[in-house]
């Protein structure tokens, strides 16, 4: 199955609310358009002491080799923002892979 977008939130100086995260989709993936200023706040809800990870694919190939996946640990109950993501490494759609649905997702463009 394709993986489940996600809305992208567009900073203004006006200020914007942002909207409810996204649990993530553990079956699936998530994606994201990327235009490298694309940041996510990537929040584990865990209520207990559980870090969970969070997998940003990279298309990026050296010599034919794939340039490694890269993968954060967020504790629990932690909010953490990642990014920006450069397309050239991370791709126009950035795909996402978080370890379990209690990692929810807000993406933001700058």
């Amino acid at each position: 199955m394709p993986r489940t977008a996600l809305t992208v939130t567009q900073a203004t100086r006006a200020g914007v609310a942002l909207p409810a995260a996204t649990a993530g989709d553990v079956a699936n993936g998530n994606s994201v358009a990327n235009n490298g200023r694309v940041i996510l706040l990537v929040t584990n809800t865990n209520a207990s002491t559980t870090a969970r990870t969070i997998t940003f694919n990279t298309v990026r190939t050296v010599d034919g080799l794939t340039a490694p996946e890269r993968v954060e640990s967020i504790p629990a109950g932690e909010t953490q923002l990642f990014g920006p993501f450069d397309p050239t490494d991370y791709g126009p759609s950035l795909a996402i892979d978080p370890e379990h649905a209690e990692v929810t997702i807000q993406a933001i463009r700058v």
